[in-house]
């Protein structure tokens, strides 16, 4: 691998001028921070545990601080942003700061949210500083859409990230926990100040931490039919999952039959419940319960 020059990173003057240049200022309405110090990306990289064979896919990389430090590490890194101005300045910064690897990096200029396919070799990893208002239907997104992610470490607002890194029983447990703990083993992986961002955001942020299961979910039901019942379980946090899986389920006698049949208790509450257990019920909502049959029995 070509040794970088030590300057290729961007630091505080140079994400100033880079915007400066570009006329570019930070919006709140695409939750735009950018990294301006050195070390924070690289231990980003570090703590992705980013290899020389990795296929990396960056979702937002802005005015291209990680992006430099995951092309120091990785083999290839595919990058998707959807503002005009930054992404159609990217390239060169990247060809400018690091010219001897500007044929391993491809730019996708789109919103991630509608992307389905990348360019080149399929992602291994995803490593990102996520938007705060976006984070999760993106993270969600990517993982869905592209199975070959392995490994996945993004930056998110701080209470985000105890959301998605939640266990069953925490008081964020919810949504973003369930679905994510879908894909993968999920985990917090550190704090990120405020300091190390231009603009400084009101919010910390955390990192973290998705390794996709070896093994999917084994469940007769769908991924579409599973979430429909995390989404209807958390909807009315307070009730019981007899109430709130009403409507789901048709009517609450309904719902009872469904979680009994999968040995849930009708008077729990959502955030007790592991991503199992709701694929569980799933499989035993009574449309759904004959065809599901056979394949439950022991």
């Amino acid at each position: 691998m070509n040794s970088p020059t030590p300057d290729a990173l961007l630091g505080p003057a140079d994400v100033r001028e880079l915007a400066g240049a570009l006329g570019v200022r930070p919006t709140k309405q695409r939750g735009q921070n950018f990294v301006i110090d050195a070390n924070t990306v690289r231990r980003i990289v570090r703590t992705a545990g980013v290899r020389d064979d990795d296929v990396v896919v960056e979702v937002g990389p802005g005015l291209g601080s990680l992006t430099l430090a995951l092309l120091e590490a990785a083999d290839r890194v595919v990058a998707v942003e959807i503002d005009d101005v930054l992404a159609g300045a990217l390239p060169a910064t990247i060809a400018a700061r690091m010219p001897a690897r500007a044929d391993r990096f491809a730019l996708v200029h789109s919103d991630a949210m509608h992307v389905d396919e990348l360019p080149g070799p399929a992602p291994t990893a995803l490593v990102a500083n996520l938007p705060y208002n976006v984070a999760v239907p993106v993270l969600l997104h990517m993982l869905d859409t592209f199975p070959t992610i392995e490994r996945t470490l993004v930056m998110v607002q701080a209470e985000v990230a105890d959301r998605l890194a939640a266990d069953p029983g925490s008081k964020v447990y919810g949504v973003p926990s369930v679905k994510a703990n879908w894909y993968a083993d999920v985990k917090r992986a550190g704090s990120i100040g405020r300091n190390v961002f231009w603009p400084a955001p009101n919010v910390d942020s955390g990192l973290v931490s998705l390794v996709r299961r070896a093994e999917p979910i084994k469940t007769t039901a769908s991924k579409r039919e599973v979430f429909a019942v995390v989404d209807a379980a958390f909807a009315q946090r307070r009730k019981t999952l007899r109430a709130a899986l009403a409507g789901w389920a048709g009517s609450a006698a309904a719902a009872e039959v469904a979680l009994v049949a999968a040995g849930v208790s009708p008077q729990a509450r959502g955030e007790s419940l592991t991503v199992e257990e709701f694929a569980r019920i799933a499989e035993n909502k009574a449309e759904n319960k004959t065809e599901n049959k056979e394949s439950a029995q022991p």
